[in-house]
């Protein structure tokens, strides 16, 4: 399907996201003002496999709305939403998405996995906001593809709602630390977590260290502005921003 609007028109790209109220996440219009952003709220009660299992199955149902809805392109903006069943099951569900909306169509772990790839990056520290089973799954995520972990640190949080009230200062201090966990042996670090708003934070580490960071949702529109096949570059997006997009 051909994504590309005329000059007068703007894209429109959907987002299916975790919480209920189906808002767009501040740093897609931050970094692509040129695009509009639609999204679709899942309700998902808690950040882990009794949440994620709770939500799952209404995944594709969420992207025919948004097709519904004009959306041009389609990512669930989740990452352990996606990876938390592993790499199979990931590619599978964003076959399933194509074949119901007819749209091209992403996941937030397509994300990180394709940020971490375009970085060069093959062994990662990986920082979350998650508790230790959900770190474990990313972890093997990462292995299945090809992608070590040299060392994981997540700060335990469960509620949905409180993802975007971790401060700038809080999710430095938690990159930090697991680069410091890292002793040497990363090549970058993975912040993992579609709700933290990561922006700033990402700057001031890759500032810092001199490293760069994948962060869920900046990858993650990054992503889907992509696979939508838009040609525009990110605003304010780090050291990905400058990277040239493979698949």
């Amino acid at each position: 399907m051909n994504t590309r609007n005329t000059p007068n028109e703007r894209p429109l790209l959907g987002l299916i996201v975790p919480p209920a109220a189906g808002l767009v996440p501040p740093e897609g219009p931050q970094m692509y003002p040129q695009v509009d952003f639609i999204a679709q709220g899942l309700a998902l009660a808690s950040v882990d496999k009794e949440g994620y299992d709770g939500v799952i199955d209404q995944v594709v149902e969420a992207a025919r709305k948004l097709a519904g809805r004009g959306a041009q392109a389609i990512s669930l903006m989740g990452t352990s939403l996606s990876f938390y069943r592993g790499s199979a099951f990931n590619d599978s569900l964003v076959e399933h998405l194509r074949q119901a909306t007819g749209l091209p169509c992403t996941t937030m772990s397509h994300a990180i996995l394709r940020g971490l790839r375009t970085s060069g990056i093959t062994r990662v520290a990986v920082a979350s906001s998650y508790i230790a089973d959900v770190n474990q799954r990313l972890v093997r995520f990462l292995a299945e593809n090809q992608i070590d972990a040299v060392c994981d640190h997540g700060l335990g949080v469960t509620e949905v709602s409180a993802m975007a009230q971790i401060s700038t200062q809080e999710l430095v201090d938690l990159c930090l630390k697991t680069w410091d966990m890292a002793q040497g042996q990363a090549q970058g670090l993975l912040l993992s977590c579609g709700g933290l708003v990561s922006l700033d934070a990402v700057r001031r580490v890759e500032d810092k260290l001199g490293v760069t960071v994948v962060s869920s949702s900046p990858a993650g529109f990054w992503d889907l502005v992509a696979t939508a096949g838009l040609d525009l570059h990110p605003q304010e997006a780090g050291r990905l921003a400058r990277e040239r997009q493979t698949v």
